[in-house]
């Protein structure tokens, strides 16, 4: 028995042991946020304080060294998320993952994001150089030098940057460049929309795509192509076309394969995610109760643990030939500058635009020589030419390296070499997809664009800044103190020939040289509003009137959102801060209200049938997180989805790009035609009655019998997922941000569900990242949230500490003028 006590004392003092190690270990991971640190190479000393909102205040007394510090900081405080993001655009995550990763990798190679980081940076003037370069230095200083522990994903991981810090490798200016293009990516563009149509084309003829892709209300299709007779005639498709449901559990298996299918799934969304967008609106003097200017935004990006964000300000007096700024905002790390912000005397929000800035053209291999594809010239003779070559060699965890040859032809690299999905549905022997997509180009200035408006004192100031913005491009509204409110789309877009039938909504026969890019809309060209009206807003619908004579896009979202927010503009004569608050918290959705009806007036014989119908009799439309109204009805708008479109498609084929997209707009024509093509010859109240049985069988098994107590909010929580973390079962409570939500996809207060994701599918994973009022008679008086907290650091309180706040649509101030510092460090020299 004293052997067994023995036992029972040593493991104790084991576990005390391990347990005391974990917290020095925890605490030595968190940043010194008081004191000094030594920082070579400043040229003078920085101070960085917190304020009581925990925004951080690099103060400086040169510019070199405000991006300096602040490459440092967000090295500190956000250092897993630089390490992968630096490895998702380098196409390196195998490196450190394994195989699981190696398709991602593949597909960041074919697109040539560093070869194009590369190309832009030796465009940049000088002073947008010295701003990369000292991020850099500040990042990789911290990362050689620092004697604070690394974050647990590097030591879970077994990922070491000391080394390339140390040699200078670890960040670079490129990729500072490189991840304006991953957002580019992330926001811009529609290859994946132009993929769909074209797997939809295989089963349904054009009239009925425009049916399941309807152009926005009251305009034609742009394409007035027969583009189902183009593909067959072209014998484009596989002879026995295939198709692979992404509907699959996601915690199970090993980490790396999990980690590799997560990363495969987000590949697979770029390009191809349905209502990516965001809110702003501007209000004048003469629609606000003080006189002056408010101005409210809140972008909706996918929801991330840490959160994409890092509020900061940076201030630096001119210096050295370089000239100086005071801003406050919203950072990206891997970038130096406020992307969304203030400074002292203007403001300025961003919505996505969404053009159609990337083209999938269909490029026909040589049979006489697979080394050639054909381009524009005899109408009688095919003319071929050589596709381009890029030997990339990816490093994979435990395994020799890879060879991966990416091929390019004269519209871009060929993005079916990299999209496994695309050989499943062309004949990949005689056909390949090339993507042109403008954001690669070596005229990006985004990083110019973005310095200047971080010295802009004017609108006219951001307007002419914005001129040099590229991708992706944006819906800018701006005020200033002078009273000045203005719109302006900025970005560019690309000028289609008359003769396009095709119009980038489809993948266009790439040897047909009417389908190639015809220069480029000029900046005063593109759409402006000097806010006449009193006010200006834009929540990603259509951006233009209808007689514009320029085509941008056909893929605007639903207006719901933007009417919404005009109806609620209008109905408050003098608006305030609180005013605009509601506004952000708005739950009313139209879209519910506008199929609501056929769901109310469905038959059916379900147990719990009459319950759900009592929950539906006063049901609104307002997607309340503690109703269970919403719940009922999204299930059942899944459910009828799945059933009319998935049978009409094919189901193996309709899963494949389900979750991406909604359908809703084909199913609001379907349900109002009782269109019996797609609801079969029982007609659509039949069809419904079989989506609300299924969606009462499956809501039982997962909420109960009690449809009283159902509730919105457990089946749509949003979900701030950490990469890898989120995909290890037993971790994945620790990093990912849980948050109790309302809302849907066409609320103001977005709540996003991705449909695909079979172990929550309702759950809020796409929002607003940020929130943000500014206060144009004191801009002191703005405010902020988003949904994490500013640290990247699991161990740390300030890695979750505003989620509540931005659950309940609270914010924090945001000020230049805080009355104390909550801590201060000072770099020096």
């Amino acid at each position: 028995m004293r052997w067994i006590k023995r036992f029972f004392k040593l493991l104790v003092v084991l576990l005390v042991a391990a347990a005391v190690v974990a917290a020095i270990y925890a605490q030595r991971s968190l940043p010194q946020m008081n004191g000094r640190l030594a920082l070579s190479g400043l040229g003078g000393p920085v101070k960085v304080h917190r304020d009581a909102s925990d925004v951080t205040h690099i103060l400086a007394s040169r510019p070199t060294d405000a991006w300096k510090a602040m490459g440092y900081v967000h090295a500190q405080e956000r250092g897993w998320q630089l390490e992968f993001n630096r490895r998702v655009m380098r196409g390196a995550l195998s490196e450190v993952l394994g195989s699981a990763t190696l398709e991602t990798d593949k597909l960041m190679r074919t697109l040539g994001i560093r070869e194009a980081a590369k190309r832009q940076w030796e465009g940049l003037p000088a002073d947008a150089r010295l701003a990369l370069e000292a991020y850099s230095e500040g990042v990789n200083a911290f990362f050689a030098n620092s004697s604070q522990a690394l974050s647990p994903e590097f030591v879970l991981l077994g990922v070491d940057p000391g080394p390339e810090a140390r040699a200078g490798r670890y960040w670079d200016p490129l990729d500072s460049v490189g991840w304006s293009l991953m957002m580019a990516l992330d926001l811009g563009g529609n290859w994946g929309n132009e993929f769909a149509r074209l797997t939809a084309l295989q089963t349904i003829d054009t009239p009925a795509l425009w049916q399941l892709f309807p152009p926005y209300p009251g305009e034609p299709p742009a394409a007035t192509a027969d583009l189902a007779s183009l593909y067959r005639g072209m014998g484009v498709y596989r002879s026995a076309p295939t198709a692979t449901s992404s509907a699959q559990p996601e915690r199970s298996q090993n980490m790396a394969a999990l980690i590799g299918r997560d990363m495969e799934r987000w590949a697979n969304e770029l390009g191809n995610i349905e209502g990516k967008g965001s809110n702003n609106w501007v209000v004048s003097g003469s629609r606000s109760q003080t006189g002056m200017p408010l101005l409210a935004n809140d972008p909706h990006l996918g929801l991330s643990a840490p959160a994409i964000w890092y509020f900061a300000r940076l201030q630096a007096p001119d210096a050295d030939g370089v000239k100086g700024m005071d801003v406050i905002g919203a950072t990206l790390p891997g970038t130096p500058f406020v992307v969304l912000g203030r400074t002292e005397k203007v403001a300025w929000g961003f919505t996505n635009t969404g053009p159609d800035v990337q083209d999938l053209y269909i490029e026909q291999i040589n049979p006489a020589n697979p080394a050639q594809y054909r381009v524009p010239g005899s109408t009688t003779e095919p003319v071929w030419a050589d596709f381009g070559l890029r030997m990339e060699t990816i490093r994979v965890k435990g395994q020799p390296d890879v060879s991966h040859m990416v091929r390019s032809t004269r519209h871009g690299p060929v993005l079916s070499d990299a999209q496994a999905r695309h050989g499943e549905v062309i004949d990949t022997r005689r056909f390949v997809l090339a993507l042109r997509w403008s954001a690669l180009d070596s005229d990006n200035r985004n990083v110019v664009a973005t310095l200047e408006s971080n010295r802009a004192q004017s609108v006219a100031d951001l307007t002419k800044a914005f001129a040099d913005f590229h991708s992706p491009m944006q819906n800018a509204v701006m005020a200033d103190r002078s009273g000045v409110i203005a719109y302006k789309a900025v970005g560019k877009i690309p000028v289609r020939a008359a003769d396009n039938d095709i119009r980038g909504v489809a993948p266009a026969p790439g040897w047909d040289a009417r389908y190639d890019w015809a220069g480029w809309l000029p900046y005063e060209d593109t759409p402006q509003d000097a806010g006449e009206r009193g006010w200006i807003a834009t929540a990603n619908q259509r951006i233009h009137a209808a007689d514009y004579p320029h085509f941008i896009t056909q893929d605007w979202a639903p207006a719901y959102r933007q009417k919404r927010i005009e109806a609620m503009l209008q109905a408050t004569p003098q608006h305030t801060v609180a005013s605009f608050q509601a506004m952000h918290g708005d739950l009313q959705s139209a879209a519910t209200v506008r199929l609501l009806p056929f769901l109310q007036k469905t038959p059916s014989n379900h147990p719990l049938a009459a319950a759900a119908q009592e929950q539906l009799k006063t049901f609104n439309g307002e997607m309340r997180a503690d109703l269970a109204a919403p719940l009922i009805y999204t299930a059942w708008i899944d459910a009828f989805t799945r059933q009319v479109v998935g049978e009409r498609l094919g189901q193996a084929r309709f899963e494949s790009v389900y979750g991406k997209r909604l359908f809703r707009n084909a199913v609001e024509g379907i349900l109002e035609r009782n269109d019996t093509a797609w609801c079969g010859a029982a007609g659509c109240e039949a069809a419904s009655t079989r989506a609300l049985d299924r969606a009462l069988d499956q809501l039982r098994e997962k909420q109960g019998n009690d449809v009283a107590k159902w509730r919105w909010a457990d089946a749509h929580p949003a979900i701030s997922i950490h990469r890898p973390m989120s995909n290890v079962k037993a971790l994945a409570p620790l990093f990912e941000v849980r948050s109790p939500t309302g809302g849907d996809p066409f609320t103001i207060n977005v709540g996003q569900y991705h449909l695909d994701k079979m172990d929550a599918p309702f759950a809020n994973r796409h929002a607003a990242s940020l929130r943000a009022i500014y206060d144009l008679a004191d801009m002191d008086n703005s405010r902020f949230i988003y949904q994490t907290g500013q640290s990247g650091n699991v161990f740390s309180g300030r890695y979750r500490d505003m989620s509540k706040t931005w659950s309940a649509v609270e914010y924090r101030p945001l000020t230049m003028k805080p009355g104390e510092w909550t801590s201060t460090l000072e770099l020096t020299p």
